[in-house]
């Protein structure tokens, strides 16, 4: 037995630790030597010391039989080896529903991108250096042609992440000074982060003017004053509301804050290049009608409805881009070579808005018909009833996608969903086993992840594209 009770280790325990195998002994396994060559060594033997360490812990408490050859022990220190030294950002089917999904990384870049990133990651490339002339240049050059030709503006900066896009702005046009904002736009955005947040972190003091549901012109007139900086209008993209409403448009606050010279801002958060209305989607602000209408700066993201790298963009007059490229915040918040290779790549397919929907996997996404979704739909269902051999009843029911990111929030796509509603036995309750299932999808090879709701796991089909990858991994359900 492992335990007599009185503290000491049983006769059993201590048979089976004398048999346990040295770590020279396992190391020295024919079979090592792929272990080695694959992780190397040091990472080998720590592995096998582990396994070791692990199997005389559970002896000593009686809770295990421990293997005794030195195969075995190998065999047990490559699983380790294999699920350490696994990447822990992994490709997922995202059959969730929404097309930019935050958590499963927003946009999917185009062929171009990926070619144009990967050109430009194992090899020096010219970041700031001008092959003209042969002196230093300015790494935001690869970028600010195609902005200003697609948003008409007269120059353009990018950092990080529309967030750091605000930031800066803030930062360098009215540290310490006032910016009036509407009180019915004061959004928050993913992860509880707030418009009036970034303010305060910038510097600057935010002023209120309005009414959550109403704001007027005379509420930014009556309020701008000698502190006053800017003018700003946050473009509510992950929310509206309705009902008794008003508000005040780009052009009439441009004319406000241009009387008082003051710097009219405008915040699209999302923000597209192109109007979505030519495929068939709802439309959605585009920076260009932004400048038109007489804003100074716009602020809008990369990585969402323009479907390119993780960035923020900010386009408008020469003069105030020039500030926020000298402020020491700008070097902190730029971009690498790599996205902003990716982004370049991403914005000359806008100079062919005839292939875009073809070429952008974002617009390609979006514009997916219901109808084919629902055809993908009816041929994957009979494999997957096949590959859960009973463990779910599957259906296929229409359903309706949304864009995510908060883009268009209220704006829903038609498609079909694949629906799976365990059979619960025993006395478990359903909303157990529907967890267990999305687990046995994520276990997958490339983990598969849907939806779960009304007692039932949801595949939204939309962004379902590599069919055969799919498919070919569902016998993996019965491990």
């Amino acid at each position: 037995m492992a335990d007599r009770g009185d503290g000491r280790r049983a006769p059993a325990a201590g048979a089976a630790l004398q048999l346990l195998p040295s770590v020279d002994r396992v190391m020295n396994e024919p079979a090592s030597g792929a272990l080695v060559a694959r992780y190397g060594r040091a990472a080998t033997l720590e592995a096998v010391r582990s396994v070791l360490a692990d199997l005389r812990a559970a002896l000593r408490g009686g809770h295990a039989v421990a293997p005794s050859d030195a195969g075995a022990v190998l065999r047990l220190a490559g699983t380790r080896l294999a699920a350490e030294m696994r990447p822990s950002q992994r490709r997922v089917f995202n059959l969730t529903g929404t097309v930019l999904h935050t958590n499963l990384g927003r946009a999917l870049l185009p062929r171009e991108a990926i070619e144009a990133a990967l050109s430009v990651m194992g090899d020096a490339a010219n970041l700031e250096y001008d092959l003209d002339t042969g002196s230093r240049g300015e790494r935001d050059a690869h970028v600010r042609g195609w902005l200003t030709r697609l948003t008409g503006a007269e120059s353009a900066t990018v950092v990080n992440n529309n967030a750091a896009a605000v930031h800066l702005v803030l930062n360098t046009l009215a540290p310490g000074r006032e910016v009036l904002v509407s009180r019915g736009e004061l959004v928050e955005i993913g992860g509880a982060f707030r418009v009036p947040d970034i303010m305060a972190r910038a510097g600057a003091r935010l002023v209120e003017v309005g009414t959550t549901n109403r704001t007027h012109p005379r509420d930014y007139s009556d309020r701008i004053g000698a502190e006053t900086a800017l003018v700003m209008k946050v473009h509510t993209s992950n929310y509206a509301i309705q009902g008794f409403t008003a508000s005040v448009d780009e052009h009439d606050l441009a004319a406000i804050a241009h009387k008082r010279d003051i710097p009219f801002v405008v915040d699209l958060g999302s923000g597209t290049l192109v109007d979505l209305a030519r495929w068939g989607l709802p439309h959605e602000p585009m920076p260009q009608q932004a400048l038109l209408a007489g804003a100074d700066l716009v602020t809008f993201s990369g990585d969402k409805l323009l479907g390119g790298p993780q960035c923020g963009i900010v386009v408008g007059r020469a003069d105030l881009v020039a500030r926020l490229d000298k402020n020491p915040m700008k070097r902190a918040l730029r971009l690498d070579k790599i996205r902003l290779a990716a982004l370049e790549a991403v914005l000359r397919l806008y100079a062919d808005p005839d292939r875009l929907a073809e070429k952008l996997p974002t617009l390609r996404l979006l514009t997916r018909p219901a109808a084919a979704i629902q055809a993908l739909g009816e041929s994957i269902l009979p494999r997957l009833c096949a590959a859960l051999g009973g463990r779910a009843d599957v259906e296929l029911a229409p359903c309706r996608s949304q864009i995510g990111s908060g883009a268009l929030p209220v704006d829903l796509l038609p498609s079909h969903a694949l629906v799976l509603k365990p059979r619960a036995g025993g006395a478990r309750v359903p909303g157990d086993a529907v967890e267990r299932l999305a687990a046995a999808f994520r276990r997958l090879p490339v983990p598969v992840i849907g939806r779960i709701g009304d007692g039932a796991l949801h595949f939204d089909l939309r962004c379902l594209e590599d069919v055969d990858g799919f498919l070919g991994q569902l016998d993996a359900l019965a491990d």
